[in-house]
């Protein structure tokens, strides 16, 4: 009788195997090669031996061809080199630990953190099967090894439970705000560290986190709050803020430069400009805070073939994701628009890149993203309201199954809003078709973030100039139009209804 071997054992190479036949005992070697064949066959396919296609990130050719001429330049942004790009040192990785609502976290937290080691979190002769690699590329999407910005670090180290109520901070049902990590570099020492999931994470009102979602935490309250605590603090720091405001935003091929008028902003607007935005926006470089874009959901983001919600980025194949993922995390500062280098010309730039298989890791994660359960069944309601969306040729723009065409839209035809794709480093002059699958736990909308629910998308009062948006208003405006898509605004407020169920179905 053959005794069955565990495929999950390790068997040390040199190792006898005893085999029991009516009453003898017989040994016979086993060369361990053929073995770990057979080992291999009897795994699931899950589990067996996972050797990825590591695309080269900073191809220089893929890099010169993925993305679409800036209004105004007529070319593409010039980015550094892939012999530059590879200089750069590699980030390191850490292990990274919840950090919890000051109500909520457990006794005696902060003191275990500070006993923990450092401890390298991502290491490749671990990586035998593709959940692996996925799991991975969970923990730099969560932890990432980046340091939060002082505005984050100082409200989170407050602890203090008062402000994150004041910031109406969600909270996880374990009692975790899971935006943020601490992550451990130096034993004693418990540093805020954040990652893809600082924007792209999502807390539902009965606590369920949604990783890749559209973000809901109010990061650019935060910053507003302690610019207002700068000013009291350090009132000549005013000149430095402004500078840096405008170095992010600046557009000086453009004439006059959109971001002109940051440099000349009062301490008001510089904090009005931050604490008025909302949940789900983001102030990213390149953009300007006046009319910055929404955060996009990043759940089958696989589907997609254009990222940004101007089309910019083409989405040609994972290595295009994991290029993408370098330029979000510091790499776009180092290019040159023509003669235009936003950060100068200083080699010395602290900077540090993701290796390869990091970003590989990153974008089989990213891809293997789901939706939260979907509440909201198929109903007579919603059915009529699929037969509208096909009557009223929603389909042609939205086309099922992924809900979108995948094809870019000039602004002149679409009409909406046309700052973010004509005066920003953005700018394409389109703007993508975005898919509506999961528009039910999603929101705020439009590309800037000017209406918070469908409902309000839907109605015609919206593109009146005595229109409050119930989203994103923008400084100094206590009303404004939100003009353009004007597709569904007849319809009468049954079909409306309808329709809208149908929408939170997908």
């Amino acid at each position: 009788m053959l005794s069955t071997i565990p495929s999950d054992s390790a068997i040390p190479e040199g190792t006898v195997i005893l085999i029991h036949t009516e009453g003898t005992v017989r040994p016979i070697a086993i060369v361990l090669f053929t073995f770990s064949i057979c080992v291999a066959w009897a795994q699931p396919d899950a589990a067996r031996s996972y050797r990825p296609n590591i695309p080269k990130t900073w191809d220089n050719q893929a890099v010169r061809t993925m993305e679409l001429p800036l209004v105004g330049l007529g070319e593409t942004a010039t980015h550094i080199s892939g012999d530059e790009y590879y200089r750069l040192p590699i980030r390191k990785i850490y292990r990274s630990y919840p950090v919890y609502h000051p109500n909520r976290e457990p006794s005696g937290y902060q003191q275990w953190l500070k006993n923990q080691e450092p401890v390298s979190e991502f290491d490749l002769s671990k990586l035998k099967t593709e959940p692996d690699w996925i799991k991975a590329g969970e923990k730099i999407f969560h932890g990432g090894s980046d340091l939060a910005t002082s505005a984050e670090a100082n409200f989170v180290n407050s602890r203090s439970a008062e402000r994150f109520q004041a910031a109406a901070i969600p909270v996880a049902a374990d009692g975790t705000v899971p935006f943020w990590r601490y992550i451990v570099r130096e034993k004693g020492k418990i540093e805020l560290a954040m990652g893809c999931a600082e924007c792209h994470t999502r807390v539902l009102p009965d606590g369920t986190v949604v990783s890749g979602a559209q973000g809901n935490l109010p990061a650019m309250w935060i910053v507003g709050q302690n610019r207002r605590r700068r000013r009291d603090r350090e009132p000549d720091a005013l000149p430095q803020i402004l500078m840096r405001d405008f170095v992010r935003a600046s557009v000086p091929w453009l004439h006059p430069d959109p971001a002109e008028n940051l440099k000349h902003a009062s301490w008001d607007e510089v904090i009005g400009t931050t604490e008025q935005r909302i949940a789900g926006l983001a102030n990213r470089v390149g953009t300007n805070p006046h009319f910055a874009p929404k955060t996009p959901n990043l759940i089958r983001v696989r589907d997609r073939r254009y990222l940004d919600a101007t089309g910019l980025i083409k989405h040609r194949s994972i290595g295009d994701l994991m290029r993408y993922a370098a330029l979000v995390s510091g790499v776009d500062e180092l290019a040159r628009y023509g003669v235009y280098r936003p950060m100068g010309d200083s080699p010395d730039l602290p900077r540090q890149r993701f290796s390869d298989e990091q970003l590989y890791a990153l974008a089989l994660y990213v891809y293997s993203l789901t939706p939260p359960p979907n509440p909201n069944k198929p109903s007579p309601e919603s059915r009529r309201g699929e037969e509208i969306f096909r009557r009223e040729g929603c389909a042609s723009c939205h086309t099922p199954p992924v809900y979108t065409n995948n094809q870019i839209i000039p602004v002149s035809v679409i009409k909406t809003d046309s700052r973010l794709t004509t005066q920003t480093r953005k700018g394409t002059g389109y703007y993508r078709v975005p898919s509506l699958r999961g528009v039910w736990y999603s929101g705020p909308f439009e590309h800037n973030g000017s209406v918070a629910a469908l409902e309000d998308w839907f109605d015609p009062a919206r593109l009146r100039d005595d229109y409050v948006p119930t989203g994103f208003v923008g400084y100094g405006l206590k009303a404004r139009a939100v003009k353009g898509h004007e597709f569904g605004l007849k319809l009468s407020p049954e079909d409306k209804s309808a329709l809208i169920a149908f929408l939170r179905t997908l």
